[in-house]
């Protein structure tokens, strides 16, 4: 089992002034709509993990969360748990609990059940795509080359899911786009690293260009075909990513599903 590496530490205050205004905006809320603090905390780590605000490797103190959280340890504990079950949070008796590298074994198997879904919702949505549907997909492109002029990787992988989700609602399946946000947690880890490379971004527009392209052409393999070889780049990619930061991958997490010390 890796233990956490000298230099990996984040200041737990600095990831969670990047959520600040987020948790503002959820504490306006009314009551009967407000998470509770086990929620909370689970949703805003989840965030900074899946964003590489908290890096792999990365010291969790719940101690320092329930301070910044205004709340208890149990409801810290019960959202780190939750992170250990989906592979994000790894706990160990000699280091601790710290955020868990990316594992590639996991990215493989990720982007089997993204790639599938996504080429059957293409397909779905060349037989019901409107033009106000792409209307939405090009205006989606649009803001994607704004962030790509200004350089602001965070809102451009926003804008990255809203495209996607918008081809699922398009075609009819919302539901199934939970399901693939689901199954691509670690990959989302991964693309933070990537989408700095120089170009990557221009290829990823370019590439949903294409997709859009062929839908408003009516040409629903050629969309699907467009669809498949824009998620075939990810993995290639991937290898370039864990050549230049080893330090952030792991070939498998142990398994910490089963009752343990931790429980």
């Amino acid at each position: 089992m890796h233990e956490a590496q000298p230099g990996t530490t984040l200041r737990i205050e600095d990831a969670f002034a990047v959520s600040e205004a987020l948790l503002d905006a959820a504490s306006a809320a009314p009551d009967s709509s407000r998470p509770s603090a086990a929620m909370r905390v689970y949703q805003t780590l989840r965030q900074q993990i899946v964003d590489m605000v908290m890096l792999p490797g990365a010291r969790i103190n719940e101690k320092e969360i329930a301070v910044l959280h205004g709340t208890s340890r149990t409801p810290v504990h019960e959202a780190v748990r939750r992170l250990v079950e989906e592979g994000l949070v790894e706990v160990t008796q000699r280091v601790g609990t710290y955020v868990s590298r990316i594992p590639l074994d996991r990215l493989g198997e990720a982007m089997l059940v993204r790639t599938a879904l996504e080429v059957a919702i293409v397909q779905r949505a060349a037989l019901r795509i409107k033009p106000e549907d792409i209307a939405r997909l090009r205006h989606a492109l649009t803001g994607q080359l704004a962030c790509v002029a200004a350089a602001d990787i965070v809102r451009f992988h926003r804008m990255d899911e809203e495209f996607h989700e918008a081809l699922a609602e398009i075609a009819g399946f919302p539901g199934v786009w939970r399901m693939i946000q689901q199954a691509k947690t670690q990959i989302d880890r991964y693309r933070r690293l990537t989408l700095p490379m120089p170009g990557r971004m221009d290829v990823v527009v370019a590439e949903h260009d294409h997709v859009v392209a062929m839908l408003e052409a009516g040409e629903a393999e050629q969309a699907a075909c467009a669809m498949r070889e824009h998620l075939d780049q990810v993995l290639p990619v991937l290898e370039i990513a864990r050549m230049h930061r080893p330090e952030y991958f792991i070939a498998h997490l142990p398994d910490q599903r089963q009752p343990g010390p931790y429980w």
